[in-house]
């Protein structure tokens, strides 16, 4: 039996099948030799202030849906504005209810760093964030064995995109850190049970370089729980449910980093 992981990916396999049907890799080879020059993140994130990913989240495996967010431009526009360091945009269809037309909005509307957050298994998908404007690209180590993350990242790397490598456990981390990675995200949610614990960050953080730009993914619903990632050696947090949720998104990015920000100082 598949794990969840197992089953989205299989979907993205099928939706990817269907969009290459009507945009070859010449026509993206060609778009992204036209497109813009992509914007730095890392010099955002590698700051004194814990930095915030803020995410365009409609639905979750884990929650369903979320929130409707008829205006993905709108709600990226309110994170700039909140101080957000860069947007991730889930783009993935069946499980997030995303869509690469929402990344071409965010894109459009913000001067940010946006993140292409998605099942990317192939490079096509690297090409196509590219085309869409993403200056990040999601690698999830779980998806991949070494060899398909070790090619990924360095064409990311060639697009001009930085790799957000995604951990879940101690294992994955050395993989990530095998691979070059400069932008680890520890995912707190257990991808067999989908259940989260923040301890998870706290457990995997040790394992990851000290050069390496720290994000903690997932369960990060209160002040609170950004000042105790940010205490443990987060540089970023990646925050979805808990601002998409929230009837002022700006604000609860500045409450986030405040409370993160308190907790340091004391």
């Amino acid at each position: 039996m598949g794990t969840v992981l197992d089953e989205i990916i299989t979907g993205v396999r099928q939706d990817l099948a269907r969009r290459m049907l009507t945009c070859t890799m010449t026509d993206l080879e060609a778009a992204v030799a036209a497109a813009p020059a992509p914007r730095d993140a890392m010099r955002r994130f590698r700051n004194d202030q814990l930095s915030v990913i803020a995410e365009v989240k409609r639905a979750s495996p884990s929650k369903g849906a979320l929130a409707s967010i008829n205006d993905p431009a709108q709600l990226a526009a309110a994170y700039e504005a909140g101080g957000a360091a860069a947007v991730s945009v889930l783009t993935e269809r069946r499980r997030f209810n995303g869509s690469l037309a929402d990344l071409d909005a965010v894109r459009e509307r913000v001067g940010l760093p946006v993140l292409r957050k998605d099942f990317i298994v192939t490079d096509y998908q690297l090409w196509e964030a590219r085309v869409h404007g993403a200056d990040l690209a999601l690698l999830i180590v779980a998806a991949l064995d070494d060899a398909e993350l070790d090619r990924l990242h360095r064409l990311a790397l060639d697009l001009g995109m930085v790799p957000l490598v995604e951990v879940h456990d101690e294992a994955e981390a050395r993989r990530a850190v095998h691979a070059g990675a400069e932008l680890v995200g520890v995912n707190n949610r257990n991808l067999k049970t989908l259940e989260v614990d923040v301890a998870n960050f706290e457990r995997i953080v040790s394992h990851l370089p000290d050069e390496v730009v720290k994000v903690a993914e997932s369960g990060i619903l209160t002040g609170a729980d950004a000042a105790r990632v940010r205490s443990a050696g987060a540089d970023v947090i990646l925050v979805g449910e808990a601002l998409v949720t929230h009837a002022h998104p700006a604000q609860a990015i500045s409450e986030l980093v405040a409370a993160a920000d308190r907790e340091e100082s004391r």
